[in-house]
């Protein structure tokens, strides 16, 4: 048997109907270099989407490698509850340092989906412990994406992820989110002064009272198919989270360590948040770990005596994990002496005009919008109306196949196709990038009679 076929017969693939692998099977990579991956016969693919956002600085860096050769031989794994570590305090120290200001308690979990749980718990663990039991509901912006246990798809509204597990999911209350592309005000983003936060504030005059905290991806609402909205809008919430009492919960997953082009996108506003997610980058992609981030106000609140019963009873079997502590560490390392935020500044504006180049007249192209290297082309039927490509044509997934087979893994959000790779890409790699995306866009349209 073929690996695809021995594959076939085990995995359970995710986010996949595996149906579509009856005639698209598994691609077997054998290893990484940089912004490649290169399969088992040989074929070098381009990933300019970091392996589902995760792989930060390119894949294979050779300083986190020999971070984690280094600690394996140290300690692997040790219970965290009362036991502790050198690489865990240490990546603590550095990331208070270029954390937003506030942010200096750190609860450490497995994965983004994790993080979230916990920030939700602790949010309103929080605000039974200080006087408000009423507070027991959330807020969160429709279209919002924040992982697939029951609580994180409680406060995500893609239907596409949380549809059918309703009957299971908490009652939250869906803050109509900004849409600037389709902005009901006639607004863009670089101008407008966000009237659509009107909606925020209706329903934080109805809800705050019972309300513990709202959570966001702060400016970029990734799953939703990469859509950006202005500083602006965050700067108002945190305000109005201010006003009524409600805790501010920054989901920086996907946005963190530089994928906007400032470390975090609160940066941006100029804000902190209440509690921060992190994860993805946090260990450029090679172990999984997630990092809740809170307050020193917040923490204090379940600080007591054991008989008062105000403890965070939360845990992960493999929290502060030492391998992926000493891979984060690794990271920040990088990150400050290769001033990587820097170099990838200009290489972002480099290709935004790539992309301007190539697809600023296209007839089926929507709108680029990009924020840091994160660029995004929403693909439409009809670009005067905005019309998108009914979603049985499955044109984005097919612009995918066809791209794969040009060496360039570019996995669609629906009729959004996007970049969003390795900070270390260079100008020559997004070159390339840019003109296969280019190609497979233009074939599959025409195969399509578009």
């Amino acid at each position: 048997m073929t690996l695809e076929e021995r594959d076939l017969k085990y995995i359970w693939h995710p986010c996949s109907q595996m149906k579509d692998y009856e005639t698209f099977p598994p691609i077997p990579i054998e290893r990484g270099e940089g912004v490649y991956l290169y399969g088992t016969d040989g074929k070098r693919y381009l990933d300019i989407i970091s392996s589902w956002w995760c792989n930060l600085l390119g894949h294979c860096h050779p300083e986190i490698g020999a971070a984690l050769r280094d600690q394996v031989d140290k300690l692997e794994h040790v219970i965290f509850a009362n036991f502790t570590h050198r690489p865990a305090v240490e990546l603590c120290e550095e990331l208070v340092k270029i954390l937003p200001e506030g942010l200096v308690k750190f609860n450490f979990s497995d994965n983004g989906s994790a993080s979230v749980e916990c920030a939700l718990k602790m949010a309103f663990q929080y605000m039974h412990q200080t006087g408000h039991p009423e507070k027991t509901r959330f807020m969160c912006l429709s279209d919002g994406y924040h992982g697939e246990t029951i609580g994180a798809l409680s406060v995500g509204t893609l239907d596409l992820y949380a549809k059918l597990y309703r009957p299971m999911l908490m009652d939250t209350v869906r803050i109509p989110a900004p849409d600037c592309y389709r902005c009901p005000y006639g607004q863009t983003r670089e101008h407008c002064r966000c009237e659509c936060f009107a909606a925020a504030e209706a329903c934080f005059a109805e809800q705050a009272a019972e309300t513990c905290a709202v959570i966001v991806e702060p400016l970029l609402q990734g799953s939703a198919g990469m859509r950006i909205y202005p500083p602006l809008y965050l700067k108002k919430l945190r305000a109005l989270c201010d006003r009524y009492g409600v805790l501010l919960i920054a989901d920086e997953i996907a946005t963190g360590f530089g994928r906007t082009g400032r470390m975090f996108a609160c940066d941006h506003a100029g804000i902190s948040p209440d509690i921060m997610c992190l994860s993805k980058g946090l260990t450029g992609g090679y172990l999984p770990m997630a990092i809740t981030v809170t307050t020193r106000e917040i923490y204090d609140a379940f600080y007591a005596d054991y008989n008062e019963g105000k403890a965070f009873m939360h845990s992960h079997t493999y929290s502060g994990n030492p391998l992926g502590c000493r891979a984060a560490l690794a990271v920040q390392s990088i990150l400050k002496k290769e001033s990587i935020l820097e170099k990838a500044a200009g290489t972002a504006t480099r290709l935004t005009a790539l992309m301007n180049e190539a697809f600023g007249d296209h007839p089926h192209v929507g709108e680029i919008r990009h924020i840091g290297l994160i660029h995004a082309l929403e693909l439409v039927e009809d670009r005067d109306t905005k019309k998108g490509f009914p979603s049985e044509k499955r044109v984005g997934y097919q612009i995918y196949r066809r791209a794969l087979e040009k060496g360039l893994l570019l996995r669609p959000l629906g009729n959004v196709l996007y970049f969003n790779p390795p900070l270390i890409i260079s100008e020559k790699e997004c070159g390339t990038a840019v003109s296969v995306c280019a190609e497979s866009i233009k074939e599959i349209l025409f195969e399509k009679g578009v």
